[in-house]
């Protein structure tokens, strides 16, 4: 599936601006004027240090947060304009997201995990336990299926969260931080799955990282500094494949 550009971005910001303890003598702008545009199927990066708005930014585009100021379409719809239900359901609907924290429910396992999101969209339990089995079976973890999150490495964790991210099929995938608690060789597997998906199945998607290193597998690079985007240039890029030995440890 190729990358080519459509009309509509899915993410078109202009002008946005995130305050803290507005009015008060601590008032603190995070996001001072971010414009920003994504395009469907392209891999984008936003790189910064910490502290420079990287998450705030996510938790915007991703709907978990309204900015004070600014304008934001996603996939050409003033979602601004959403109230809280509205919001939840186009997140639910078009957005799939992977922390670094995983985020998982501790007490069921990875295929409940992996339905949850179907189930709030209404799907049968049927279909929920068939696409939940098939995505984690993209995600090597078919023989995992039945193990709780603590009886699961980082890196599994963090498949079983890809796959969960991927449950309703989102035009989007934001990832924030994917890779920081996980060591080098988990990380590029859980890098190689963000490009076969991206490459493969045309799912845009954007990279939160303070690495440069991974930022620059990206087709873009946003740089984030201070709550400003100072720069933008081409990253390399990365075809990606799945590991063999992707059923291991990590």
């Amino acid at each position: 599936m190729t990358n080519e550009r459509e009309d509509v971005p899915v993410i078109d910001c202009a002008g946005i601006y995130k305050r803290y303890n507005v009015g008060k003598e601590n008032e603190l702008e995070i996001l001072h004027g971010i414009d920003m545009k994504v395009y469907r199927g392209e891999f984008v990066a936003v790189v910064g240090s910490s502290g420079s708005g990287k998450s705030t930014l996510m938790n915007i585009i991703g709907l978990l947060d309204r900015p004070d100021d600014g304008s934001y379409l996603l996939d050409g719809e003033d979602v601004l304009k959403a109230d809280e239900n509205e919001l939840s359901d186009i997140r639910n609907q078009k957005i799939g997201f992977v922390f670094q924290t995983y985020n998982l429910i501790a007490r069921t396992n990875a295929r409940k995990n992996v339905e949850l999101p179907m189930m709030y969209a209404g799907m049968s339990g049927r279909k929920r336990k068939e696409r939940a089995e098939e995505l984690l079976a993209m995600v090597g973890m078919e023989d995992r299926m039945d193990h709780k999150p603590d009886e699961l490495s980082g890196g599994q964790k963090q498949r079983v969260a890809i796959a969960r991210a991927m449950a309703n099929s989102p035009s989007l995938l934001l990832a924030d931080e994917p890779t920081g608690a996980l060591d080098s060789v988990t990380s590029r597997l859980i890098m190689d799955i963000f490009h076969k998906l991206n490459k493969e199945q045309g799912i845009t998607v954007v990279l939160i990282t303070h690495s440069p290193a991974l930022a620059d597998e990206a087709d873009r690079l946003l740089t984030l500094s201070d709550g400003n985007i100072i720069g933008e240039r081409k990253g390399k890029g990365r075809a990606g494949e799945i590991h063999e030995g992707a059923d291991s440890g990590t």
